[in-house]
């Protein structure tokens, strides 16, 4: 039980860590110290509530068609070497900069871009409801390995979005950038190999 809700744990965090468009909101929400815990808590239970929908659904699913499995596990590890390797070309090329500052947004507005940038986004779907999902049947008890994924996405959000303030300085430098967009690479990659192993 306890090696079923680390490993979801790990593997959920390993998978949110990957800067998108969702992460970087969260980011910029921080470093400008608005609406965070709106945006923190809307991002945070859509991920819960995919990731259960991921891990109850797709066990059954996956017995009744015992193929089906392989396939999302395969198609899981393609799709991390792609977005792996979006990120090692974003490290060569250079990140973005972004900086703290007051923002102005409305707290409506705040929410309904959380919302699309999780909901309309389906990178998001592929990591929590096919990727997480299909991993968590190969072990006896999937609901504790979703939960281990699903505290993996809110201690992530709660400290990228108030941890922001305290790395303004160091994503001042497109440098900085580079250096998580090659750590994310390198660790999609890991992951996609490991899937491929089995």
């Amino acid at each position: 039980m306890q090696a079923s809700f680390i490993a979801g744990f790990a593997l959920g965090s390993s998978l949110i860590i990957a800067i998108g468009s969702q992460n970087a909101f969260v980011l910029r929400q921080g470093l400008r110290r608005e609406h965070v815990l709106l945006v923190i808590l809307t991002c945070a239970i859509s991920d819960a509530f995919l990731v259960s929908a991921g891990v109850m659904g797709f066990g059954h699913l996956a017995q009744a068609v015992p193929w089906l499995e392989h396939v999302m596990r395969f198609g899981g590890a393609v799709f991390l070497a792609l977005y792996g390797a979006s990120n090692l070309r974003a490290a060569w090329r250079g990140g973005d900069v972004l900086e703290a500052g007051l923002g102005t947004g409305s707290a409506t507005k705040a929410f309904l871009t959380s919302m699309a940038l999780t909901w309309l986004n389906p990178h998001v779907y592929l990591d929590t409801v096919v990727l997480l999902g299909s991993i968590s049947s190969q072990y006896d008890r999937p609901i504790i390995f979703g939960a281990g994924a699903v505290l993996a996405s809110f201690v992530f959000f709660f400290i990228l979005g108030y941890g922001a303030r305290m790395l303004n300085p160091f994503f001042r430098r497109p440098e900085s950038w580079r250096i998580l967009d090659l750590i994310v690479g390198l660790t999609m990659w890991l992951i996609a190999a490991k899937l491929v192993l089995g």
